[in-house]
């Protein structure tokens, strides 16, 4: 499986985030660095979240992914484009209920040119705990069956907070 990698870019106010091989929680900080940035950009206009060359996607990932649309519903009334060619990753995304709040298509885009490297960048071991407890929350909310998955965890997460 390839080393996870998230690729960035910026256009016009109109942001792509491409996820590329096994991309997990080591991302986190960075992409949530980077989410704050995307969102107080006074050009931001849209977002599209490009799976295509992802090959795993854990649930932290997954629960900034629905961060992400959750943000662009609440703030600026759009659903994000989302791609997914990966018939595993989307049976995925299906089953937690990422149709509801991402524009899911199963196409590549025509050119990665201008995408850069997010870098990952090194968070505290609390900082990185309470991105996983609030990426894993937001999961949950999304339905009934991911809130029976995710408790658990959640659960034991809070209780290693002291």
């Amino acid at each position: 499986m390839q080393q996870g990698r998230i690729l960035v870019a910026e256009h016009s106010g109109a942001f792509v985030v491409k996820l590329i091989g096994d991309v997990r929680l080591s991302f986190c900080t960075a992409l949530d660095a980077f989410l704050d940035r995307m969102f107080a950009s006074p050009n931001f206009a849209s977002v599209i979240i490009d799976l295509t060359e992802a090959e795993n996607i854990d649930s932290t990932t997954l629960g900034q992914l629905v961060k992400i649309a959750i943000n662009a519903d609440r703030r600026f009334k759009l659903h994000p484009l989302l791609l997914s060619t990966n018939p595993d990753i989307t049976r995925v995304l299906d089953a937690m209920g990422f149709g509801r709040v991402f524009d899911i298509r199963k196409q590549r885009p025509q050119s990665r040119d201008e995408l850069r490297d997010l870098p990952q960048v090194d968070g505290t071991e609390s900082a990185v705990r309470e991105r996983v407890i609030e990426a894993h929350q937001v999961l949950m909310g999304m339905n009934e069956q991911n809130r029976a998955k995710f408790q658990e965890l959640v659960c034991a997460l809070e209780a290693s907070r002291s």
